[in-house]
């Protein structure tokens, strides 16, 4: 009787430190940066040989997902001379604990690399510059701000 008692003792102490072990490691699990990081399909889109300067107005601010179980990022339509084009600025949680405010109407200039995102033009932004201010969102390597504690 003794004998089986400590054989279920032991059994049943090994079983909570599994099932215990199991849930913490689920509980755990690194999300990363929602999709938006440099290890990405989206984050590898940027690229250092197509920068480009643009200056024009802000039309719209709107919240998107570029790729499908992405955390949702902030992007906004600036109407320039020349055309009227996206630019992606980054993660919605950054951008939107930023001091800077971007909002409609704003004249801003924009440093960022052009790509062709569904088909069209558009810019990933590397700072976004409003009179005075400056929203720094990518390094000179094209290394997200968002991502720097992360960085080795």
């Amino acid at each position: 009787m003794k004998k089986i008692l400590i054989n279920f003792m032991v059994f049943l102490i090994f079983g909570l430190l599994l099932s215990t072990n199991s849930f913490a490691q689920r509980g755990m699990k690194w999300k990363g940066s929602g999709g938006w990081g440099t290890d990405t399909q989206y984050g590898r889109m940027y690229n250092l040989k197509t920068l480009e300067t643009i200056s024009g107005e802000i039309v719209s601010v709107e919240k998107m997902a570029p790729i499908k179980g992405m955390y949702y990022g902030i992007h906004i339509i600036v109407k320039t001379d020349k055309e009227t084009i996206p630019v992606h600025l980054g993660p919605g949680w950054y951008i939107e604990n930023q001091d800077i405010k971007i909002e409609p109407k704003d004249k801003i200039q924009v440093r960022g690399s052009k790509i062709i995102f569904e088909g069209k033009p558009a810019i990933i932004a590397a700072e976004v510059k409003k009179g005075d201010e400056t929203l720094m969102l990518r390094d000179e390597n094209g290394f997200p701000v968002w991502s720097g504690w992360r960085r080795r």
